[in-house]
């Protein structure tokens, strides 16, 4: 193994945390464990398997504050939104599995044959730092269901919680080997687990760049590979749209976990006459995020997870306003008596055209591109004019109208007039965005082959 990674307190700054630094022997030791345990697991009866599910996040809710406490300290997000979104919702998807695997069929007559569906095997499910548990919980509470085993490699950045899930499996007697947690880099235990032979599937979700970097090494032995990855999603506000509401929407929307939510809409279209009116609502709806600590009550923007991230972030606002973009509010400078921390401003860029590297490149933070359009059809071409299509909003006063404009995104989720969340609806996306898709009963589809019987 390697030496320990240590984790950083995103607002102080502070070194508050560590965990071993695994590499290549322990991803070995990890994956011949869920390779022994894999028989034994894959047959037990869907509602079984399911129990242990439950019962895992029956372990977890006494635990809920403290989880919530954890993920603030990590990545940032204000500790009120923290329990409801990066906790309970989780907590309750893994009861959404068990539910959903108890009621598929894994059996089905076609003519003279039997189709069954079949665990793939060993997953290696590598996971990101903004939504520590609930993206480790997606593809673990999936991938268990359908009766895999699973080697987790969660993100070194915020681990915390996923030793967390990993201490409520064991006390709910989860047989040894069907859940593994090696925590540890990208270079070091994530090539390793992504290039072992005894992995059946890689479940990824990052970067598109570090995705095509997992394709590329999943691709020597021929392993299924899912990804969940960037985009640059538009919010698309037509004309007879209530442009205060869609705009207010749009802006809470782009900033949630301070813009670092890969299907946070980055963009917003407006009509070109419109354009004035926008611009003051967005301008005025941003400067209402009080930046700050995330355990203070009036804080709606937390900092950055990473010095890496924040200075990434600030890169990008410097270079939206190098080509020429208008700078509405906010900029390349740390707020106001926040020098400390990971943090920066609530910013809006006005007049950015469909070329500039702020309305084309994935920025993970709480920046906003305001493009203008036309018309509708104006509005769909830029909305399609990008490498991701993981997500997307349409706003307007004709659900109909709303409706046939979503059909037209090349996107694999699109919210109509704010649409209400379902963490149950299939959740990915079209092109650079990714492939497979995650949640509710298609998620755990994903974990699952094809045999045909012929009699």
């Amino acid at each position: 193994g390697g030496g320990p990674l240590v984790v950083i307190e995103a607002t102080s700054v502070v070194v508050w945390g560590g965990v071993p630094g695994g590499r290549g022997a322990a991803v070995a030791r990890a994956v011949l464990a869920a390779r022994a345990a894999f028989p034994a697991w894959s047959a037990l009866p869907p509602e079984e398997r399911g129990g242990f599910l439950r019962a895992a996040a029956g372990a977890l809710k006494p635990q809920a504050d403290a989880l919530a406490d954890l993920v603030s300290r990590e990545v940032g997000m204000p500790r009120k939104l923290a329990l409801p979104v990066q906790v309970l919702l989780p907590l309750g998807n893994l009861g959404t599995f068990a539910k959903r695997a108890s009621e598929m069929a894994f059996e089905e007559e076609l003519g003279s044959s039997l189709i069954l569906r079949e665990p793939i095997g060993v997953v290696g499910a590598i996971t990101p730092w903004n939504y520590p548990l609930h993206q480790v919980v997606a593809k673990v509470g999936a991938a268990l269901a359908a009766g895999c085993t699973v080697v987790v490699k969660p993100s070194e950045v915020a681990p915390l919680t996923a030793f967390a899930l990993a201490e409520a499996f064991q006390q709910v007697g989860l047989p040894p080997g069907v859940f593994n947690l090696v925590s540890g880099d990208g270079a070091g235990a994530g090539e390793a687990l992504v290039a072992h032979p005894d992995v059946d599937m890689i479940t990824f979700t990052g970067s598109t760049g570090a995705g095509r970097r997992v394709s590329e090494v999943a691709a020597r032995t021929i392993k299924r590979v899912h990804l969940e990855l960037g985009g640059k999603s538009a919010n698309i506000v037509l004309d007879d749209a209530d442009l205060p509401a869609a705009v207010k929407a749009g802006v809470k929307n782009c900033f949630l976990n301070g813009g670092q939510t890969c299907s946070a809409w980055t963009r917003l279209l407006v009509p070109k006459d419109k354009r004035d009116e926008a611009v003051a609502v967005a301008k005025e709806v941003a400067e209402s995020f009080t930046v700050g600590d995330p355990f203070d009550g009036g804080t709606r923007l937390g900092p950055m997870v990473s010095a890496a991230q924040r200075d990434r972030v600030l890169g990008f606002v410097a270079k939206g306003v190098e080509e020429g973009a208008t700078l509405v509010t906010g900029g390349a400078e740390a707020p106001d008596g926040l020098s400390r921390g990971f943090f920066v401003p609530p910013t809006v860029f006005a007049d950015v055209t469909p070329d500039m590297t702020i309305a084309r490149e994935e920025i993970f933070g709480p920046v906003l591109s305001i493009l203008t359009y036309e018309d509708e059809d104006d509005a769909v071409r830029i909305a399609n004019d990008s490498i991701y299509g993981l997500h997307g909003g349409v706003f307007s006063a004709d659900a109909e109208r709303a409706l046939r404009v979503a059909r037209r995104l090349r996107t694999g989720q699109v919210d109509i007039n704010g649409g209400r969340y379902n963490a149950e609806a299939p959740f990915g996306g079209y092109k650079q965005s990714g492939n497979g898709r995650e949640y509710g009963a298609i998620g755990i589809e994903e974990f699952l082959e094809y045999k045909s019987l012929q009699r």
